[in-house]
């Protein structure tokens, strides 16, 4: 069975479930998707039948090439003088704002004014890096401060990377179980591992609680080891030379939240990722989909982990281990 038949296969098994249940949210809950996904299939399934349940080209009717205009060539050298910026991230900056050039395009731009190409020197690394396979697998968090008073809070799925971003005042715990509300309601699949660094925002026991009552494991990452966290690191550091950089952080009157949840579903939906072979996270999670396990499996998953809380204190941790105590979820399996 090819990728194609696979995907399918899901699909009649969601309207399957959905003509027994009669409820699209029950359905979406049940198989672990958003509604609007099982909305689009149920449309295309009426409106075409099975043949409705293949994915569609594409590919535009008509393609058109963008316009080198002197206001293009001119707003594209001026973001390179001042921004420093390779073709690629001039071509997303492009994007932004309704131009659709390719990197390359702006590259031969670049080379037509003899620019000269920016030196990146980068330290090299032995470390293996590795993306896990089924969407909602792991997703890292972190915490970064954007101005006095502004903390960003950010999700991103070790498989798709798609993510969820939002503003804080505060590093709070209070801050943290609302930040994990957002993404159980923006992502598009149950989520079994998050991982996290040792802050205290992350590893106590009012957030692990939490995690467990939505059957969630929790994985702190070694101490003083953040390139465990390197993709949720990384794409913090996009956000602030591909969009905090852009705005005036000391204009009080900005809606920072509002902001960041534009610049996210851009991430999410329209900016090519390079690690994804130029594809948007949005399209290599509907690549995906097929994968994606139902919540009650995630859910027999965890119980069968028997998860615990974790201490803090590290020393305290293999202190536990040797002892073989273990501290236990107040959750109570239902």
């Amino acid at each position: 069975m090819n990728k194609q038949q696979q995907q399918i296969k899901a699909r009649k098994d969601w309207l399957k479930i959905y003509l027994e249940w009669g409820s699209v949210t029950k359905t979406a809950l049940r198989c672990g998707i958003a509604r609007s996904t099982l909305h689009r299939w149920i449309k295309r399934y009426k409106e075409e039948g099975e043949h409705g349940l293949s994915d569609k080209s594409k590919r535009p009717k008509t393609l058109s090439n963008t316009k080198i205009t002197p206001e293009i060539e001119s707003l594209l050298l001026d973001l390179r003088k001042k921004k420093r910026w390779g073709a690629a991230r001039i071509s997303i900056h492009l994007l932004r704002k309704g131009i659709s050039l390719s990197a390359m395009t702006v590259w031969r731009v670049l080379s037509k004014h003899k620019v000269n190409p920016i030196v990146k020197r980068r330290r090299k690394s032995d470390y293996k890096r590795y993306s896990k396979e089924v969407p909602g697998d792991r997703v890292q968090l972190d915490v970064t401060k954007i101005r006095s008073k502004a903390y960003q809070f950010t999700a991103i799925d070790d498989c798709t990377r798609m993510k969820v971003i939002r503003i804080y005042s505060n590093k709070k715990v209070e801050s943290t179980i609302h930040f994990l509300s957002e993404i159980l309601n923006t992502f598009y699949f149950p989520i079994q591992h998050i991982q996290t660094d040792w802050g205290t925002e992350f590893f106590n026991y009012s957030f692990q609680y939490e995690l467990h009552e939505h059957f969630i494991k929790y994985r702190p990452i070694k101490p003083r080891s953040p390139h465990l966290n390197g993709k949720v690191e990384r794409t913090q550091q996009t956000d602030k030379s591909e969009f905090w950089s852009l705005l005036d952080l000391s204009n009080p009157k900005l809606d920072l939240n509002a902001l960041a949840i534009e610049w996210q579903d851009f991430y999410n939906k329209k900016r090519p990722h390079s690690s994804l072979n130029g594809k948007t996270p949005w399209e290599r999670l509907q690549e995906l989909e097929r994968l994606i396990p139902i919540q009650p499996e995630v859910t027999t998953k965890f119980w069968a982990s028997e998860e615990k809380i974790i201490p803090r204190n590290y020393a305290y941790l293999n202190y536990l281990k040797d002892k073989n105590v273990t501290l236990k979820s107040k959750t109570k399996k239902k």
